[in-house]
């Protein structure tokens, strides 16, 4: 077994590096993962988006450990999560798609079973109170709404105090309240120095939340960074409607795009500031008013979306060799 030095902080406590993963053989084979390499640091919360069957929670699972990888290597905490699980999993919480606990069972009942498994659990009632269940305690799992179901999946993954959570998707069916309120918890926790890989379809969730993040297509990573870096770059966007009749050209927009649909104009700009200068002035020297005026800088939801149709339109990179079937039966036989 491999020993390592413990984590300091500031320290990458998870490290992918050449991540494959391949079902299947032959004509019938899936290359899920290909090639992900991937970076957290102690402390941070990392988001890893993608569209429907990039990659990305194939990728999580080889991570937390669930399944051996095809090729490369993962570390956390500074060890093979899947060779060396005895070592990792008391130190980690993972919070699934889908936890998939006993209808028949109550929300205490799951809690106290589930707690029985975990190293150095918090008390049950104090996970419930976490994700504001404690008044759940004696109703059925059945029973639950799909966005207490959530809650529950998220308070016992967090009952073994977790250096690292991975959470899968963990708004999913959450009313805006709750979702609001599992948000500041995970800030909390990431204040308080838990590593946070997070994935999620919720782009503006990413944005409130990731210090770094990564957009996978196609079983790869096609960039990674800070919020702000990833949109670096992408246009601004100016939208107002004209009245029927101004008699006047628009004025010449430097380095600008200008789309016009009837009364509606958008304009792209890298210089936001500078053309909505320009065009408010003309709009005041003319006296034209310009209607439902919206001016905002570049989303991630902008560039996810012009991120992944670039990576769309790139020609898929080869696929490497499918694993040996000695290789396959290794993994899983562990």
């Amino acid at each position: 077994m491999e020993t390592s030095q413990p984590s300091r902080p500031g320290d990458s406590v998870i490290e992918v590096t050449g991540l494959h993963r391949h079902y299947g053989t032959g004509a019938t084979g899936y290359h899920a993962v290909r090639g992900v390499d991937l970076t957290v640091g102690r402390g941070e919360l990392f988001a890893l988006l993608g569209t429907n069957g990039a990659g990305k929670t194939s990728a999580m699972e080889l991570i937390e450990g669930l399944a051996a990888p095809s090729g490369g290597t993962v570390r956390v905490l500074g060890h093979d999560p899947h060779r060396e699980r005895v070592a990792v999993r008391p130190r980690i919480g993972i919070m699934l798609q889908e936890g998939g606990f006993p209808g028949e069972l109550t929300v205490g009942e799951t809690g106290r079973a589930w707690s029985g498994l975990t190293t150095g659990a918090r008390p049950v009632d104090e996970a419930l109170e976490l994700v504001g269940l404690t008044h759940r305690r004696d109703v059925r799992v059945k029973q639950l709404s799909g966005g207490e179901r959530r809650r529950l999946d998220l308070a016992m993954a967090l009952l073994g105090r977790p250096e690292v959570l991975f959470l899968d998707e963990p708004s999913t069916g959450l009313d805006p309240e709750a979702r609001a309120a599992v948000w500041r918890l995970v800030r909390e926790l990431r204040a308080q120095g838990t590593t946070v890989l997070l994935t999620t379809h919720y782009l503006e969730e990413a944005e409130e939340l990731a210090d770094r993040l990564a957009i996978m297509h196609g079983g790869q990573v096609v960039t990674t960074g800070t919020v702000a870096e990833v949109i670096a770059g992408r246009p601004s966007r100016i939208s107002f409607e004209l009245p029927a009749f101004t008699g006047t050209a628009l004025p010449p927009l430097a380095g600008a795009e200008v789309t016009v649909d009837g009364h509606k104009v958008t304009v792209q700009t890298a210089g936001l500031q500078d053309t909505l200068h320009d065009l408010l002035a003309w709009a005041r020297r003319h006296g034209i008013a310009l209607g439902a005026l919206d001016a905002r800088s570049a989303s991630l939801e902008e560039a996810f979306l012009a991120i992944a149709s670039e990576a769309a339109h790139q020609p898929p990179a080869p696929t490497p060799p499918a694993p040996t079937a000695r290789r396959r039966l290794i993994g899983s036989a562990r």
